[in-house]
């Protein structure tokens, strides 16, 4: 009997199919232990699933969460969305942009940090908000939190 949903009999994949089901998951696989996706890395895998590699970067741009350029080991990501722009994220940046030599969007030279933007945390009650390594949230960011944390970030 067919899936209502999907039109597949029920426990019946094509080998097709089966391989498409892991390009998501072998691509967080490749990007945990790479901390980005290598072009190599997606030549290797496009050969092992025998999927094109236009269709393994079509999945790998499409979805936020996947970088196709190497990132910090540090990323540090300020919240631009409108209470933390009124509240001064535009100057955390800057300060953030200056202390790290990089614009938002860029990696340093060493891979120690990388700078991004976001356009809202949630978090707006603690706005001005900046993030680190998706872990620590940072409320009511002033220039001088921003460059102990810069600070921090750079030190470590």
């Amino acid at each position: 009997m067919a899936d209502k949903l999907t039109g597949i009999d029920e426990g019946v994949l094509t080998e097709e199919q089966k391989k498409r089901a892991m390009i998501i998951h072998s691509l967080f696989e490749i990007q945990k232990e790479h901390n980005y996706l290598p072009e190599e890395e997606l030549k290797k895998l496009s050969e092992k699933l025998n999927i094109p590699l236009a269709d393994i970067y079509s999945t790998a741009s499409f979805y936020k969460q996947f970088y196709l350029q190497p990132r910090g080991k540090n990323v540090v990501c300020v919240c631009v969305g409108t209470a933390c722009h009124v509240n001064g994220a535009p100057e955390v940046l800057e300060v953030l942009e200056n202390t790290f030599g990089i614009k938002a969007g860029e990696t340093d030279k060493d891979l120690n940090v990388t700078l991004e933007t976001v356009g809202c945390v949630g978090c707006c009650g603690l706005a001005p908000v900046v993030t680190l390594n998706e872990e620590e949230i940072i409320g009511e960011v002033t220039k001088e939190k921003a460059q102990e944390l810069a600070d921090r970030v750079w030190n470590k």
